[in-house]
C-alpha cells in the first residue's frame, strides 16, 4: 500500500475541472475564472451556470433557479415539522433534501443520464434557500414566506428569511459572499460528496453527506463565533490581552488561520470590501481589531504567517445584511451547495468508486487458520 500523509493533506486524490485553489499566492478559481474577481463582477446564478454547465453567460444559458424553489407540499409539511423540533437548521435541511429526493422519485445519479443528473443537480441547490429560510421563521414562532420565482437567488433567500424586501446594497454584499463560497477545492464536504457520489448514490444522499461535514466547526466554521468575539473584545486596545490568554489557554482565534493560504485570503479581501460598501461602527470597530489580533499573532509566531481568513468578514457582512446569527453557517450552504452538486455531477461523470485503504496499528492478530 501506499502511506497516505496525515488527512490526506497535500494529496491529490482526483481530477477535477472545477477549480483550484493556490495557497502560496492567495488566489483562488472556478474553472480558470479569478473566482474573487467573478464575486464582484457577476451575479450568484451566471457562477452557477459556469459551474454546472462549462461556461459563463452569453456563451451558456443562465440558470435560472427561480421555478425550482418551491417545495411540493409533503416537503413542506415534513420541514416545518422538523423545524418545529429540536433540531438545527441542518437537521432540517437534511431531512428536507432526502424527502424531496424521494418525493420527485429522484433515483441513484448511476440510473440517470446527463439530462436528468443535472436537473437533479440544479433542483437540489435551489431549495436549499427555501428549507433553511423555512426552518429559521417556524423555529423563531413567525410565519413562513414562500418563494418568489422573479427574484434573483440571492434576494429571495433573504426576503424569505427576513420577511421583508431586502436592501439592494445587502443584496449585493451577500450576493458577492455567496459567489465567493460557492467552491474551494477539495475540503473535507466537497470530498465527502464525491466519495458518496462515487458509488453512484443520488443527488440527494451525495449533498446530505456533505453537510454532515460541513455540520462540524472544524470545517465549516462559525462565522457567528468570530462577530461574539469582536463583541466581546469590545475595543481595539484589549484585542491583544484577550488574545494573549486564549492563546495561552491553547485556544484558536476564530477568524484566523487556514489550512491552505498563507497569503491573504482573497475572501477575506473581498469580503472586507463588500462591509465597507455597508457601513457603519461595526466595520470600523472590526478593523481595528482585526489589526491588533494579527500583530498579536504575528508575535506569537515569528515565522509564521496567521492571515485573516473568510469568516471573520464573512461575519459582519452577514451581521450588516440582516442574516439571523443562528443563519450564518446555514447561509454557508446556500452557495456551497452549488459547488457541492457541480462535484457530484463530476464525479459521477467518473463511474469510478473511490475506495481507499487503511494502515491497520492494532494489536497483532492471532495466527490464520490457513
Amino acid at each position: 500500500m501506499l502511506e497516505a500523509p496525515p488527512g490526506l493533506k497535500g494529496l491529490a486524490v482526483a481530477d477535477t475541472r472545477l477549480g483550484a485553489v493556490r495557497g502560496e499566492e492567495g488566489y483562488f478559481h472556478y474553472r480558470g475564472h479569478d473566482a474573487a474577481r467573478l464575486a464582484r463582477t457577476r451575479a450568484l446564478e451566471e457562477v452557477w451556470t459556469l459551474q454546472i454547465d462549462g461556461a459563463l453567460p452569453p456563451e451558456a444559458e443562465a440558470i435560472d433557479p427561480g421555478p425550482s424553489r418551491r417545495l411540493p407540499l409533503p416537503v413542506v409539511e415534513l420541514v416545518d415539522a422538523a423545524a418545529a423540533g429540536p433540531g438545527g437548521p441542518l437537521d432540517t435541511l437534511r431531512a428536507g433534501l432526502l424527502s424531496l429526493a424521494a418525493a420527485e422519485h429522484r433515483g441513484p445519479l448511476l440510473d440517470r443520464d446527463p439530462r436528468q443528473s443535472r436537473e437533479d443537480a440544479i433542483r437540489m441547490a435551489a431549495v436549499v434557500p427555501t428549507i433553511l429560510a423555512r426552518h429559521h421563521r417556524i423555529a423563531t414562532g413567525q410565519t413562513p414566506v414562500e418563494p418568489d420565482p422573479g427574484l434573483s437567488h440571492t434576494a429571495d433567500y433573504l426576503r424569505m428569511l427576513v420577511g421583508a424586501p431586502p436592501d439592494e446594497t445587502a443584496v449585493d454584499a451577500v450576493q458577492r459572499y455567496l459567489v465567493a463560497t460557492i467552491d474551494h477545492g477539495f475540503n473535507a464536504s466537497t470530498f465527502t460528496a464525491r466519495v458518496v457520489a462515487s458509488t453512484g448514490a443520488d443527488m440527494a444522499g451525495s449533498m446530505v453527506a456533505a453537510i454532515g461535514a460541513l455540520s462540524g466547526p472544524l470545517h465549516g466554521g462559525a462565522p457567528s463565533r468570530a462577530l461574539a468575539m469582536i463583541e466581546e473584545i469590545g475595543e481595539p486596545s484589549a484585542a491583544r490581552g484577550w488574545v494573549a490568554d486564549r492563546l495561552d489557554r491553547g485556544e484558536k482565534i476564530m477568524g484566523f488561520g487556514h489550512a491552505v493560504y498563507r497569503t491573504a485570503d482573497p475572501r477575506g479581501v473581498l469580503l472586507r470590501e463588500a462591509a465597507e460598501g455597508l457601513g457603519g461602527e461595526l466595520v470600523e470597530l472590526a478593523a481595528a481589531i482585526e489589526s491588533e489580533i494579527l500583530a498579536a499573532l504575528a508575535e506569537w509566531k515569528p515565522g509564521r504567517r496567521i492571515v485573516t481568513n473568510v469568516e471573520y468578514w464573512a461575519a459582519v457582512v452577514l451581521e450588516l445584511a440582516g442574516v439571523p446569527r443562528s443563519m450564518f453557517t446555514p447561509t454557508f450552504d446556500v452557495s456551497r451547495a452549488i459547488g457541492w452538486s457541480a462535484h457530484i455531477l463530476e464525479q459521477a461523470a467518473e463511474g469510478r468508486i473511490i475506495r481507499p485503504s487503511a494502515h491497520y496499528i492494532g494489536p497483532e492478530p492471532s495466527p490464520s487458520p490457513h
